[in-house]
């Protein structure tokens, strides 16, 4: 039985902006170097992101299963050739319903603690270089510098 998996690639992220502290100072970093997949863990233990996504989209995403795997059967029985991955059309679809989730910001709507984050309500994002700037307005939450949405990543096993 195919079992679905959902995570991020791995690779390293973005540091954030550095910040100016009172006195005009920069605070130090730190010396550790973050990764996608750090970040992930981060955020689904303080917020479960992924794992609220599959509770929202189970049954869209349990369709798109079953009409990409029915799909090449029937190619098969037509008599195209057997498919590497009869799977990949949904995992295509399961990868752009998440991001869309992130970018339509359907999580701030559930009542969940903490989302949205005041990092997003501030409109602080690392897409800028200044990181922060009055009158900026809210942006959706998780999609400070638009890595972790770009790295999410959804296979069969």
């Amino acid at each position: 039985m195919p079992i679905v998996h959902l995570g991020v690639l791995d690779f390293p992220h973005a540091e954030a902006p550095n910040r100016i502290g009172r006195r005009g100072r920069r605070k130090p970093k730190a010396s550790r170097t973050l990764t996608t997949g750090d970040l992930a863990e981060i955020l689904e233990a303080k917020y479960h992101i992924i794992e609220l996504f599959w509770t929202l989209h189970e049954q869209d995403n349990v369709t798109d299963l079953e009409e990409s795997l029915s799909g090449a059967i029937e190619n098969f029985i037509m008599g195209a050739p057997i498919s590497i991955d009869p799977f990949g059309s949904a995992m295509s679809k399961i990868e752009d319903r998440f991001k869309q989730m992130l970018s339509n910001k359907e999580l701030d709507s559930l009542g969940y603690p903490g989302i949205p984050t005041a990092a997003a309500m501030a409109g602080v994002s690392a897409r800028f270089k200044s990181g922060f700037t009055k009158n900026r307005t809210p942006r959706p939450s998780f999609i400070s510098s638009g890595q972790y949405q770009g790295a999410f990543k959804a296979w069969v096993e």
